[in-house]
């Protein structure tokens, strides 16, 4: 019997021992959510030069500006009217749900999005660029609401 019992425990820590560990928490620049994420800076680093540029979220299945969204595209503006040299390519980015053709096709919408308001802020067009990566480059992992939140975006590269 203690042999029995000896046995169990042994495969039950040794299937313990197997098991994946879990994922390293999210860091600092994917924590946050609702207004606290859509205030904080980010620090994006392109050819050398490093900047500080606020991403901006969407609601679901949106590619239009919030008040946020607006506000943070303003800031970024303010520091791109501020440095006439950097560039920038704004990346249009969608959570986990839909097709891979229909997230691309609205992370574009979100990058055109931030890139004509920043044109109609005085930015000029031949400093932007805009891609989408669709939901191929999620912020945060995970299967819920929070995540979902913090994966519809735009970020700011310095290119």
């Amino acid at each position: 019997m203690v042999k029995r019992v000896l046995g169990v425990a042994l495969v039950v820590v040794a299937f313990a021992a197997c098991t994946k560990t879990p994922p390293p928490a999210p860091s600092e620049k994917t924590t946050g959510f609702g207004t606290e994420a859509q205030t904080s800076s980010r620090t994006t680093t392109g050819t050398g030069d490093s900047s500080a540029f606020r991403t901006i979220y969407f609601d679901f299945d949106k590619s239009d500006l919030s008040a946020d969204a607006r506000s943070g595209l303003q800031s970024n503006a303010d520091y791109l009217k501020s440095n006439s040299s950097v560039a920038i390519t704004i990346e249009g980015n969608c959570d986990e749900r839909g097709s891979a053709e229909y997230n691309l096709a609205l992370g574009k919408r979100r990058a055109d999005a931030a890139y004509k308001y920043l044109a109609d802020l005085g930015i000029e067009p031949s400093r932007m660029t805009t891609i989408s990566f669709g939901k191929e480059r999620p912020a945060v992992e995970g299967h819920n609401e929070l995540a979902w939140a913090k994966n519809r975006r735009d970020d700011f590269k310095v290119r």
